[in-house]
């Protein structure tokens, strides 16, 4: 399993959860700074609680407008769109990270309520602080350093062996009498290959680059800013997991059920639930997730992506927000993620997460080559296998590798074994129709 994290918080039950499938009062309506699947589906499960909910984004055509009952037209980074959405609503949360968490402090210190809350935000929103804070809270992941790190002189020698200092680190003179950029250095305890990360932006393999030796690392610091981006140990994994925790305004903290994810080209292609890994490692997972949000004071629904292998369960990502690996909660448990989430920043008690499927697979259906009626007649025949829930997110254009929905299978085997072949099979019947996408 690794190292023990200090202080790792057990996660108890909940004593504000609530029935999911009583009806509640209507809300106040929500504001949710973005337009995509998420917040549609977001404004889906809003309008099945009888929740108000307005979205800015600047399309007309986004995807959540259509369950959406307010728009403000909008870039998701314009704090006077945000100043106009808080207006009309009672409070407001995100559908992604990129949250411009400066220009809207002036609205926070007004009164307006931000689900999570900025403060909560600001170690989340950068890929630097995010491992700062793991880091900080002895929480396991990656070994990593700053970029801008390796340009660095290494630690000085004691003063006694001055005569044996070499200033050849920090670059060599030109016959001009200029001073040549400093050779990249890999401090003590990393060595290729390693992964780069820029600290703000990346999502589906954008902003991450292989370093595999010395020249793609002098490659990389003369590509891009060295201060905006993050170098890590390249970790070698038998699977990737994944759990989505949420935390109420009480402290109480609930977790959907851990799953395993599958990239194809970095961008998620499908998700497993159960993962097929112990109760231990599970229990490790959700330990994780209570101490991170309970360490931040965080109220709303936070995603962590994992690597598990030999060196135990090691934090990859932290997503603060619904998250793809969830989606199968919409169908498969009591609450989905998104049901949750608007409980949440509409002041509602927590809906129970517990599954009420012994088992679901969730594929990503990804852009493909073809006419719009040949995608039509894939969602079609999707929509026919046994078991099946297919959602469309209703996106302008199909380029390659672009998430335009997904399905959520049901499974019904009871061992790990035979849920293994079981997947194998259903994920075969749904690439017959719906192929990966070329590279």
């Amino acid at each position: 399993m690794g190292r023990s994290p200090i202080g790792l918080l057990r996660v108890e039950p909940g004593s504000a959860l609530c029935d999911p499938e009583a009806s509640p009062e209507p809300a106040d309506t929500i504001g949710i700074v973005g337009g995509g699947q998420l917040a549609r589906m977001l404004g889906e499960a809003a309008r099945e609680l009888g929740v108000g909910l307005a979205v800015q984004t600047p399309g007309a055509d986004d995807p959540a407008l259509a369950f959406a009952s307010g728009h403000v037209a909008a870039a998701a980074d314009d704090p006077r769109g945000t100043a106009e959405l808080a207006r009309r609503c009672g409070a407001i949360s995100f559908e992604n990270e990129w949250i411009p968490i400066e220009a809207l402090e002036p609205l926070a210190a007004a009164g307006v309520e931000f689900l999570p809350s900025l403060e909560a935000l600001r170690p989340l929103v950068d890929k630097r602080a995010q491992r700062q804070l793991l880091n900080d809270l002895n929480l396991p992941c990656p070994h990593w350093l700053p970029l801008h790190a390796v340009l660095e002189p290494p630690d000085s020698p004691d003063d006694s062996d001055e005569e044996s200092i070499a200033p050849a680190t920090t670059g060599q003179a030109s016959p001009g009498g200029a001073q040549s950029p400093p050779v990249p250095q890999l401090p003590e305890g990393f060595r290729f290959p390693l992964m780069a990360k820029a600290v703000r932006g990346g999502y589906d393999g954008k902003g991450t680059v292989p370093v595999p030796d010395q020249a793609a690392l002098e490659a990389l610091v003369e590509a891009v800013d060295p201060a905006a981006w993050i170098l890590e140990e390249m970790v070698v994994f038998d699977c990737e997991l994944a759990i989505t925790a949420c935390r109420d305004r009480e402290g109480s903290v609930v977790c959907f059920p851990l799953v395993q994810t599958h990239q194809h080209q970095q961008v998620c292609d499908w998700v497993l639930f159960p993962a097929p890994v112990s109760h231990a490692v599970e229990a490790f997972a959700r330990n994780v997730a209570a101490s991170l949000l309970t360490a931040l004071d965080y109220v709303g629904v936070l995603s962590i992506e994992f690597f598990y292998g030999r060196a135990g369960l090691q934090v990859n990502e932290l997503a603060p927000r619904t998250h793809n690996s969830a989606h199968y909660t919409i169908e498969a448990c009591r609450t989905s993620q998104f049901a949750q989430q608007v409980r949440l920043v509409a002041g509602l008690p927590m809906g129970l997460p517990e599954p009420t499927w012994s088992g679901a697979l969730m594929v990503n259906l990804l852009g493909l080559e073809d006419t719009a009626e040949g995608l039509e007649e894939r969602c079609r025949r999707l929509a026919e296998l046994p078991g099946a829930h297919l959602h469309w997110y209703g996106k302008q254009g199909s380029r390659p590798g672009r998430k335009l929905g997904h399905i959520t299978l049901r499974l019904e085997a009871g061992s790990g074994e035979e849920r293994s072949g079981e997947m194998e099979r259903r994920l075969a019947d749904v690439r017959a129709i719906w192929p990966l996408p070329d590279a």
